[in-house]
């Protein structure tokens, strides 16, 4: 900093940094804020929006090994049922028994399940997708969202949590306003808590 340049005083950073901080964040506030209305009410919005497909297929035999151990070749097998049928998603369990395989693909609204039989080599596949409702709300919980999305939760969160304590910081400042606005910040938590307290089982 120069000698003539002037010291920013602890006010003016904080404002600073509330302002961009929540234009940062006003993407996620919005989003949050609608998918958790979605999600509180998934009955409204995901009525009938559901779909299933079901699919059968043969596999190479060499891929299962031998029905009476727990060989099998996972990757080949996955990446033939996302070939030959667009599967989505990521594999959450493979299992192997001797006489079957069972493997889950899961993702935000979608899910599919594919059961193949080692013995003749066959396989059934479900496929289900829950629709764009379905998929904002998975969305807002971070689930079967990977480990990206998951960072882009956790950054959302300090974000907004930022905006926040800075906009409680910057009320302080403001003489003609700081009782009101600290009366109805104490109402706003108060009335959730209570509401909790008396009606939540």
């Amino acid at each position: 900093m120069s000698a003539g340049a002037p010291r920013r005083s602890l006010a003016w950073i904080v404002r600073w940094l509330h302002t961009y901080v929540s234009m940062l964040g006003f993407l996620a506030v919005v989003f949050f804020g609608i998918t958790g209305l979605t999600l509180n009410h998934a009955a409204w919005f995901e009525s009938g929006a559901e779909s299933t497909r079901e699919e059968k297929g043969t596999l190479d035999a060499a891929w299962l090994g031998q029905a009476d151990d727990s060989v099998a070749d996972r990757l080949a097998v996955v990446e033939h049922l996302r070939r030959v049928h667009g599967i989505a998603g990521t594999v959450c369990e493979f299992q192997v028994a001797a006489d079957e395989c069972v493997i889950v693909f899961k993702g935000p609204g979608y899910t599919a399940d594919a059961v193949v039989d080692r013995e003749h080599a066959t396989y059934e596949l479900t496929e289900t997708r829950k629709g764009a409702f379905a998929l904002i709300d998975d969305l807002h919980k971070g689930r079967d969202t990977g480990p990206v999305w998951s960072w882009v939760v956790d950054v959302s969160a300090v974000v907004v949590t930022v905006s926040g304590l800075t906009g409680l910081w910057l009320l302080c400042y403001l003489k003609k306003r700081r009782l009101a606005g600290m009366l109805v910040a104490t109402l706003g938590a108060a009335v959730p808590v209570a509401l909790w307290w008396l009606f939540v089982p």
